[in-house]
């Protein structure tokens, strides 16, 4: 593996990649670049004490390398929330590959990730994200075992999708419960940022619940044929955030909760599927709170997809991962709840909660 170059914790030395992974506590990050496939790609490991890192893998068209850097470790670091506040055996992790996904997409550029993560020997497994096929997956898994989400058809648990969607469902209606009073949506308007599978089958439950859907995408075919579909309002994505709305659904890239938009969103209720919705999660997340805007945290309301592939790794039933994302909607409740006792944000709350379960383990194994 000579084309990988690995950072491991080191003194900072002024260098601002290390000093954004120690600032984040990453156990470690492996940049992998292959000239003969154009692969190049990011895997951050954030955190291992609960289990293998799990997280899936992203391609995207980014600006730079460290655009791409921030987002990988950004993401893996969530999934490690993600999984700690789901009460999952399992640790933070991500991986990035810079592309175009629609022109750079090979079987030999795949196949070629599925030997990075091989060489780390289950210390991370990978599976979908945006940008990343079922197709895709197939390739990877032929060079390493350590691939979840696989179609069914190969003994994995299928496309995830449907089950996050599920998930952010549960955690919009126990945000409205808290909101209004009652967790019934219906004649609610909703704004679903993002149409993508996840976007998609969420509308589906909001408009089966009689909800007044708007939707929009980059992808103007695709919020098109949604639309059509579902009898959803379409809205350009420049004029999203001035739509009149109760709530707010982001469910594509992350950080879509900043200074311009918050002066701009109309609704009473954030909850959607993105990862990493809040620009700055202090900042941002105070703000949200002055507001009355109830935010119903990201990493423990889109953790259904995570809880399905987890079918895979610990070999609980498709039944018991359906239950366990049921169960969004009383944990999300909880976080509401602590939140307000303790006057601090929805994020702290539930990132609070996540980290307790990750040292109480560490001291836990620091014993053994």
């Amino acid at each position: 593996m000579e084309d990988v170059v690995e950072i491991e914790k080191m003194d900072l030395d002024k260098n601002p990649v290390l000093e954004k992974m120690l600032n984040t506590e990453h156990e470690q990050v492996v940049f992998c670049q292959d000239k003969a496939t154009g692969l190049k790609a990011i895997i951050a490991i954030h955190n291992t004490t609960l289990g293998p890192a799990l997280g899936g893998t992203r391609m995207w068209m980014y600006n730079n390398e460290i655009e791409a850097l921030n987002d990988v470790l950004r993401l893996s670091r969530g999934m490690t929330f993600k999984a700690s506040i789901s009460g999952l055996n399992l640790g933070g992790g991500k991986a990035v590959i810079i592309g175009d996904s629609y022109t750079q997409k090979s079987e030999a550029l795949f196949r070629r990730f599925g030997k990075f993560v091989d060489s780390l020997g289950g210390k991370y497994i990978t599976a979908e994200d945006v940008g990343i096929s079922p197709k895709d997956m197939e390739y990877v898994n032929m060079e390493t075992k350590h691939v979840s989400g696989l179609p069914i058809s190969l003994g994995g648990s299928g496309d995830p999708s449907p089950v996050t969607a599920y998930g952010v469902y549960m955690g919009m209606k126990a945000a409205a419960k808290q909101q209004f009073g009652s967790d019934s949506l219906e004649g609610k308007k909703v704004l679903v940022q993002g149409v993508g599978h996840v976007g998609e089958t969420l509308v589906k439950h909001l408009t089966e619940e009689n909800a007044k859907v708007t939707i929009c995408d980059i992808n103007k075919d695709r919020v098109n044929e949604v639309g059509k579909k579902y009898g959803a309002a379409v809205v350009d994505g420049e004029d999203a955030y001035d739509v009149d709305m109760d709530i707010y659904a982001p469910c594509a890239l992350g950080a879509t909760i900043n200074n311009d938009t918050l002066s701009r969103l109309k609704c009473s209720i954030i909850a959607g599927a993105a990862n990493n919705q809040l620009e700055d999660e202090k900042f941002h997340g105070l703000k949200l709170m002055e507001k009355g805007i109830t935010y119903a945290p990201d990493f423990l309301i889109n953790a259904g997809g995570l809880i399905n592939v987890y079918r895979e790794v610990s070999g609980i039933s498709q039944a018991r991962a359906m239950e366990l994302t049921e169960n969004i909607y009383d944990t999300t409740l909880d976080i509401f709840k602590r939140a307000s006792n303790q006057n601090i944000t929805t994020q702290e709350a539930a990132m609070k909660i996540a980290q307790d379960r990750v040292n109480a383990i560490a001291i836990l194994k620091s014993r053994r």
